[in-house]
């Protein structure tokens, strides 16, 4: 019996979008390796249009630090498991630091609005509600280049990755206990999320390359999932979360003095705390 196909509202998302991005279109695909890597494969082609590309299903879904997204598989009953698109956009801030943590706050406030859920960010690009995974994100960049002091910032092609879990689903070899959206919002669909998270996205995106990422710190650092919580980074660091500063670098409390993490490549993880007596 053949599956009901998945309905999504790329006209509504258009319409939303097309008036902040002239030029911007949608596509949907039923399967692709990544949507990043085409994405990247066109700016590198030098076709630097805004786009949006949808895929049901990726055969090569990549995450940060090179680890694979895997998708959940094929659509069940006409609903998908997950939700992944890139959003690609010719892009010029003054600085790109904290460009993920703004995405992230962007997603989160789309998909729990008042909180009210616990969907928090954990740095730089994970979205965790209660400790589990919902969603992550892969950000790259094509063309242009260092502006020269004194001169205007130089635009570059940014594409933005981002999976989203929208059902359960079991998946191997994962440090990180996976969320869905379904978990606690029951009629929850890959299209709606699609439609609840782009055109908040696409102002959040523009809105950083003007003004950066430190008007959003108090809006991060309510969201923190490492705030005040002993972590370990795969590069040997142990310490405290103490937040981001106002450029997105990662504040650590040590013994030897606050440290701050700017690379995207250092891995960051809470430490099991043990309970008094144990």
């Amino acid at each position: 019996m053949a599956l009901n196909p998945v309905r999504w509202p790329a006209e509504a998302v258009w319409e939303a979008v097309e008036p902040l991005l002239p030029g911007f279109s949608v596509e949907v695909l039923p399967e692709i390796d990544s949507t990043n890597t085409e994405l990247m494969r066109r700016a590198r082609a030098g076709r630097h249009e805004p786009v949006l590309l949808v895929a049901e299903r990726q055969t090569a879904g990549r995450g940060r630090m090179g680890r694979v997204w895997q998708d959940g598989g094929a659509p069940e009953a006409g609903e998908l498991p997950s939700l992944m698109f890139s959003l690609g956009l010719p892009l010029a801030p003054v600085d790109w630091s904290g460009l993920s943590l703004a995405v992230g706050l962007s997603v989160a406030e789309s998909l729990d609005p008042d909180a009210r859920a616990g969907l928090g960010l954990k740095w730089p690009n994970d979205l965790w509600r209660h400790d589990c995974k919902l969603a992550g994100i892969l950000i790259e960049t094509a063309g242009g280049g260092a502006a020269l002091p004194g001169q205007p910032p130089v635009s570059r092609y940014v594409v933005i990755g981002i999976g989203i879990n929208v059902l359960q689903r079991p998946i191997e070899g994962t440090s990180t206990p996976l969320a869905a959206l379904r978990d606690w919002q029951p009629q929850a669909s890959a299209p709606e999320a699609l439609l609840r998270v782009i055109p908040p996205l696409a102002a959040m995106v523009l809105g950083f390359a003007g003004s950066g990422f430190a008007p959003l710190l108090p809006r991060f650092l309510a969201r923190d999932v490492l705030l005040g919580r002993p972590v370990r980074t795969s590069d040997g660091l142990e310490g405290v979360a103490a937040g981001v500063d106002a450029g997105g670098a990662l504040l650590v409390h040590t013994a030897q003095g606050t440290q701050a993490i700017h690379s995207s490549e250092v891995s960051v993880r809470p430490v099991p705390v043990s309970p008094p007596g144990s």
